[in-house]
């Protein structure tokens, strides 16, 4: 078993390499912060990557990129819904689904989807923030709110992974959905600002998944013709 696991492992990270050093970068910043930070010391780190508005207009690139180098949630607490988070986002999102599209689109088109993914959900919550802020639908303190982490961009490609499917396409796109739904505040006029992105990152991921699905199908060579029966003269 144990030689088993290892050759699974072996093929994972040759087939996924440059999803193998990402998984393993953000395991590395999680313990970082947990392990060898004090509380205080890792709330100011995470406050500091946090793309909240205020962040955002004082140094976005520094937000937009150290965002996505955390994951937030949880190793340990495995009864917890952080813990739940964590298997969707680095374990389905990243581990899996990220790989899955490393492997079938290359690394360029499967990184650059969950970049996009990430900078596009984010940047497009901003007017919905404001628009709730100016109805007072939204409270004053999500202006510096800690919100953080890769979970747009594990949504974007959790939604382009389904449409590789075949026979649990519609259950799987139906999932990616459910899970910003069923876990959002629906309480306001308006969800909450994390669920509005999570649905902006789904949205990208089943558009761009869909073009990018249909590109690689195009270019693929066309199987070549069988022979015909021998004529016998």
């Amino acid at each position: 078993m144990i030689r088993r696991a290892a050759r699974a492992l072996g093929t994972y990270v040759s087939r996924s390499p440059v999803t193998t050093g990402y998984a393993g970068l953000l395991l590395s910043t999680h313990l970082w912060c947990t392990a060898m930070l004090s509380p205080a010391d890792a709330q100011r780190v995470m406050l500091g990557v946090s793309t909240n508005l205020d962040n955002l207009q004082d140094h976005p690139l520094r937000v937009l990129a150290g965002s996505m180098l955390f994951f937030d949630g949880t190793l340990t607490e495995i009864t917890s819904e952080a813990f739940a988070g964590t298997l969707i986002t680095l374990g389905l999102g990243v581990i899996v689904c990220l790989a899955r599209l490393e492997r079938r689109y290359g690394a360029r088109r499967a990184y650059a989807l969950f970049v996009l993914g990430h900078l596009a959900a984010t940047l497009l919550t901003v007017p919905v923030i404001h628009l709730g802020l100016a109805h007072g639908w939204y409270p004053d303190s999500v202006r510096h709110a800690t919100d953080f982490g890769i979970s747009y961009g594990a949504e974007t490609v959790l939604a382009a992974s389904a449409l590789l499917l075949r026979r649990a396409r519609w259950l799987a796109a139906a999932g990616v959905v459910a899970w910003p739904v069923l876990g959002g505040d629906w309480s306001g006029t308006l969800p909450d600002f994390t669920t509005v992105g999570h649905l902006l990152a789904a949205a990208i991921g089943f558009v761009c998944g869909a073009f990018l699905l249909r590109a690689v199908r195009r270019t693929a060579p066309a199987p070549a013709p069988q022979p015909g029966p021998a004529l016998v003269e």
